[in-house]
């Protein structure tokens, strides 16, 4: 029988380039993997915001409803978090109060039958 020529050279070659550009790849960037930093920026605000609502006595229904357009998931993990770190440390909350808006004047539209339509503000007094 004749005797394999076949060199181990190859073979091990071959694996060290294989573990080699595992090693390079493994730390990189690669765009596309991984989260979208505005997804990543809305998740932290939310987190936050969820802790500053725990921090001022309210609700986390009342937190969710005051950001509609946070992370509900996100609110909760900062609002749980806060509720935590305050029982531990035995602090309270610092009640606050929402002020509403003036609403804003409303327009409407006065029409005399020689000139064309005028926008008039209106005042709510």
């Amino acid at each position: 029988m004749p005797a394999n020529n076949v060199s181990p050279t190859p073979t091990l070659l071959r694996t060290i380039l294989c573990v080699g550009m595992t090693c390079l790849l493994a730390a990189c960037d690669i765009p596309g993997l991984g989260k979208d930093p505005a997804e990543l920026k809305l998740e932290a605000d939310s987190k936050a915001t969820g802790a500053a609502c725990r921090h001022a006595l309210r609700g986390i229904e009342d937190c969710y409803l005051l950001n509609p357009k946070g992370s509900k998931t996100a609110i909760y993990d900062g609002w749980k978090e806060m509720d935590l770190y305050m029982r531990e440390n035995k602090l309270d909350g610092q009640k606050t109060t929402v002020v509403a808006q003036a609403p804003a004047p409303v327009e409407e539209i006065v029409e005399d039958e020689d000139e064309k339509p005028k926008k008039k503000a209106k005042s709510k007094h």
